[in-house]
């Protein structure tokens, strides 16, 4: 039996520190409840000592849904915690996330503290929390620049305290996949308590290389991926859920999965598109416009021949609509039959040899075909040779 990864949906929290993405609590808890459906895990509703609106959108966003764990995010600070725990009160299943700096950069220049002082603050700050909920994650901020040896003294403790989730981030993005699998590889078997917690890995993608080194992560140990949708997030954004549970979904050798509805993944693209007012770019993975359209004439033909031959994922399976031909002047006849018979002209191969000749000028001009440029073309085409007969 394959292990169980578990979603971790920050697109409240970590997605929301988009500049232009804030959202109310009604529309919080509407994406809280649509996570739901979705079927991710742990859903991160907000920082709740941040901003009176944050505190409240955890409580309603706790009170809203019943399957998800309800997580608050903390700083390793006393009051943090007490606020996080009165925000969680409603929730059924409440998680407080806490943590602290744990690489050099961050213990000199931005905590000015000392590593012995930072693990201290860490320990005390998952006793604290423990004593609220029963479910505490701790984060070990910029692990991914972390000294290992510190790091894995640094996760031992925590988990001591009581810690059952634990964070490795790679906080600003810098680690190459390879490098950072290797990390948790390491702490899996140097930390003599690691298996009384589950690893997460919450990856940047400063480098665009968020998706493969969660993938890594996974690979060597980890089974909590922390993602936000359409990879929204701080600075280039966060690991994108679609993208980690779907390359989960195709390679059944990694020998995982996940419990999300894979249906519902485009149209929870849309919702958070709409209403962070986040374009999705066309060519994103997955749920971009472009995912699943075909405009050069070699890959149309191979995809009307055998749509495997260009596309690994069904649209049907994330929710989207059907692939779609896309007529330009690199399209070829097979793809213009295609389209012209989708709206009812059909062609024997001499005529269709003529339609194609004119359709190219109209490509080179209009760049793009659509369905009334077709409509056009064929009447004056029927025009043409009904007049000649």
């Amino acid at each position: 039996m394959s292990d169980k990864v578990y979603i971790f949906d920050t697109t409240l929290r970590d997605g929301e520190q988009v500049p232009g993405c804030q959202l109310n609590t009604e529309e919080k808890i509407q994406i809280a409840k649509a996570q739901e459906e979705l079927g991710v895990d742990i859903i991160e509703a907000g920082f709740p000592i941040s901003s009176p609106g944050d505190f409240n959108s955890v409580v309603e966003i706790s009170k809203a849904v019943t399957n998800p764990i309800v997580c608050g995010l903390t700083r390793a600070v006393e009051k943090d915690i007490d606020v996080a725990a009165e925000a969680l009160k409603y929730a059924k299943r409440p998680r407080i996330h806490t943590g602290i700096g744990a690489s050099d950069i961050h213990i000199q220049h931005k905590l000015r503290s000392t590593r012995d002082e930072i693990l201290e603050r860490g320990v005390r700050a998952v006793k604290h929390a423990k004593k609220y909920v029963e479910d505490v994650e701790f984060y070990a901020e910029d692990a991914g620049r972390a000294d290992l040896e510190y790091l894995a003294r640094m996760v031992e403790a925590v988990i001591a305290a009581g810690a059952t989730v634990v964070n490795i981030p790679d906080t600003t993005g810098f680690n190459l996949p390879w490098v950072f699998g290797e990390k948790i590889k390491f702490l899996k078997e140097n930390v003599k308590n690691i298996d009384n917690a589950i690893i997460s890995v919450h990856c940047h993608n400063d480098l665009g290389l968020a998706t493969a080194n969660s993938i890594a992560g996974v690979e060597n140990g980890a089974r909590q991926i922390e993602v936000t949708m359409n990879g929204i997030g701080e600075r280039a954004g966060n690991t994108s859920l679609e993208e980690v549970v779907m390359i989960m979904n195709c390679h059944k050798a990694m020998n995982v999965h996940t419990d999300i509805a894979t249906e519902r993944i485009y149209p929870m693209s849309k919702l958070v598109e709409r209403l962070m007012r986040m374009p999705v770019q066309p060519n994103k993975a997955i749920v971009g416009s472009n995912a699943f359209s075909h405009s050069s004439g070699i890959h149309q033909d191979g995809f009307l021949k055998n749509k495997e031959n260009y596309e690994i994922i069904d649209p049907s399976v994330v929710g989207a609509d059907t692939s779609k031909i896309i007529l330009t002047a690199r399209s070829g006849r097979h793809a213009l039959k295609h389209r012209m018979e989708r709206i009812g002209y059909i062609y024997g191969q001499e005529d269709l040899n003529d339609v194609y000749q004119q359709f190219l000028n109209m490509a080179d001009e209009r760049k793009q075909i659509e369905d009334a440029d077709l409509k056009e073309l064929a009447e004056a085409f029927d025009k043409v040779r009904s007049a000649s007969v």
